[in-house]
């Protein structure tokens, strides 16, 4: 059950901002009506995930790492919304439970995802073999800084769907069999 609903009356700012949602998407789901409570919340998120589209890091892969992240952190809003959003780039429905537990079929992804899994477990405090492990699979020191910051946009929206009890909106995809540490 939601903590704080989705608001339904949104101020002008919050109401351009789902109308841009809504023209992206087709739709409004819960977690950004929910962002609408506070403009300046719905604009760091808008922000983020715009300036995350134009990284060197393909659509499907930032996909696979935020169910990584959503395994990790047992959001299963998320973890909904991201195999929803990775089917739409092509990433097979195997492939993305796999992601969930930090798992994947690909050598090079499966070091992102490794590489993404330690940031959320370890807080950020990677070792130096850590990165170079995720370097010798092929990222490059610029790709490495991406993941970090998918990890980290992703980390705000399962905790902000945590404290919100957002509803969820999609079809359901559960983390109840993911484990706790990677």
């Amino acid at each position: 059950m939601p903590r704080i609903h989705p608001n339904l009356n949104p101020g002008k700012k919050a109401q351009e901002q789902l109308d841009s949602v809504k023209k992206m998407l087709g739709a409004t789901p819960n977690i950004f009506t929910t962002f609408a409570h506070s403009p300046a919340v719905f604009g760091f998120y808008l922000g983020a995930a715009s300036a995350l589209a134009e990284t060197s890091l393909s659509a499907a892969l930032r996909e696979q790492i935020a169910l990584t992240v959503a395994g990790a952190n047992h959001c299963d809003y998320c973890a909904s919304a991201h195999t929803m959003l990775g089917k739409k780039q092509q990433v097979e429905e195997s492939e993305l439970t796999k992601n969930l537990n930090a798992r994947s079929s690909d050598a090079k992804t499966q070091a992102a995802l490794t590489f993404a899994r330690k940031i959320v477990d370890l807080r950020g405090n990677v070792s130096d073999v850590d990165v170079e492990t995720v370097r010798k699979a092929g990222y490059n020191d610029g790709e490495i800084l991406e993941i970090v910051a998918v990890v980290s946009l992703n980390l705000f929206t399962n905790y902000f769907n945590h404290v919100a009890g957002t509803e969820i909106d999609f079809p359901l995809v559960s983390t109840s069999s993911v484990s706790k540490a990677a």
